[in-house]
């Protein structure tokens, strides 16, 4: 499902207003200064809308994975393994970006970042349109997540700055989710109806990501550059030495690394981005193997999964809000639970359909809550390197995961998959009732 993720936040400090300098008085001091609240006016309404696309764009290449893994395997004529390494070549392209982010935001600028993150994912999908070899074909998903690694989480990270952000959370996942929603049907129309030339699929990405890229370098004009260079000082250890760069986010990176709320929150995605992505990626060849369902048709399953997370983002943020959001998430961890045992022991091809789109529904809320935990857990001067190791582990886990089971799958069976889900499932829970409680929003 997400890939991510996602599926979403940066290992370096956003600077929100990057064409000024602050102030270096002492080597301790940041050479960005911590995140500000601030205020939905017109231009940061103009961002987030610029975001919300590029979330929609990685929706369409996420929910799109499912839908042509069969067209996939019988392309290249390759066993469900082979779908492992495209997972892996994604966890990479995360891993990647992860190690460099943090060293990146040192020298450019928020706009420059997106746009960066925003180019590399239509590369990606530029290779893929004229059936490339395997080889490169999977070399694909390495470019695609690195870019989204890029794109996606400083724009998180933006939105979760700006004042009513549990609801623009909502909005910009619930415009990753429409796009999950939307690919399926595009996708398999495609495949099913122009000879089987699926990969002409990635043509309408390709058109997707030329928007992309230019509607983030036009919202984000203000910031699209690279930082001032730091002049020499004669000072030993002074911070306005270039090594000073690196050297801050080397120490952002070793106080994330200390804090035990990263940790716990990143194992709550670990097992929640595992369950969304091994469900949404395996369900069309398990209803085809172990319903008997007809190709044309169960390719349009993994929309109804995905609709059921557009809903979900779009009606749940506000009450999971109000309510609590520990405690709403646990119960959506009940119920989708309950669904997947009826998916998985109720022998109907409608009523697996009809489960799996409502386990979408419950799920649909979980990440951008999460986000909202993260942002007031973690202190504002590693907030973003915190959220970009969450984001790595979740990628992990969505990457790990489905790999796992389609290496298993390819041994014995795609029926395996619904004891899998169950248990990732209930480690979901177990590690959201692990994460700790927010006490106050860190200032």
């Amino acid at each position: 499902m997400e890939s991510k993720s996602k599926h979403e936040a940066s290992l370096g400090e956003l600077e929100l207003q990057p064409t000024r300098e602050p102030a270096i008085e002492n080597p301790t001091t940041r050479l960005n200064p911590p995140i500000e609240e601030t205020s939905l006016t017109k231009r940061n309404l103009f961002k987030v809308l610029a975001a919300s696309i590029s979330f929609f764009f990685a929706g369409n290449n996420d929910g799109s994975l499912g839908a042509l893994t069969p067209y996939i395997l019988r392309t290249y004529n390759v066993g469900t393994e082979y779908v492992a390494l495209i997972y892996g070549a994604t966890f990479l392209g995360w891993l990647f970006a992860a190690a460099k982010n943090s060293h990146l935001i040192r020298y450019l600028n928020l706009g420059a970042i997106l746009t960066l993150g925003a180019f590399i994912q239509l590369l990606a999908h530029t290779l893929r349109c004229w059936t490339p070899p395997c080889a490169l074909y999977v070399i694909t998903f390495f470019f695609q997540a690195t870019g989204m690694a890029y794109n996606e989480s400083h724009a998180n990270t933006f939105v979760a700055s700006i004042d009513g952000a549990h609801r623009l959370l909502g909005f910009i996942h619930a415009m990753y989710a429409l796009g999950c929603l939307i690919s399926p049907f595009v996708a398999t129309a495609i495949a099913a109806r122009v000879g089987g030339e699926w990969m002409l699929f990635y043509l309408y990405l390709v058109g997707i990501g030329v928007v992309n890229v230019g509607v983030v370098g036009v919202a984000f004009r203000d910031c699209l550059g690279m930082h001032a260079k730091p002049q020499q000082s004669a000072a030993p250890g002074d911070p306005y030495g270039e090594g000073s760069r690196s050297r801050i986010a080397n120490r952002d990176i070793i106080d994330t690394l200390k804090s035990p709320s990263v940790y716990l929150l990143s194992l709550f995605y670990f097992f929640m981005l595992g369950t969304g992505i091994t469900a949404g990626g395996w369900v069309v060849e398990y209803l085809i193997e172990a319903r008997n369902g007809r190709l044309p048709d169960i390719g349009y399953v993994p929309a109804g999964l995905w609709g059921g997370v557009f809903l979900g983002r779009v009606v749940l943020a506000e009450p999971t809000h109000r309510f609590g959001e520990r405690r709403m998430t646990m119960v959506y961890c009940v119920l989708i639970l309950a669904l997947q045992l009826v998916f998985w022991l109720v022998p109907s091809l409608v009523g697996g359909a009809v489960s799996i789109s409502i386990i979408g529904f419950f799920y649909g809320s979980m990440f951008a809550t999460g986000m909202s935990i993260g942002s007031k857990l973690f202190l504002k001067e590693i907030q973003t390197t915190a959220l970009g190791f969450v984001f790595v582990l979740a990628q992990a886990g969505g990457s790990f995961f489905p790999a796992v089971t389609g290496i298993i799958v390819s041994e014995a069976g795609v029926r395996v998959m619904q004891p899998v889900l169950v248990g990732l499932i209930v480690s979901m829970g177990i590690s959201w009732a692990l994460v700790p409680k927010v006490k106050k929003r860190n200032e």
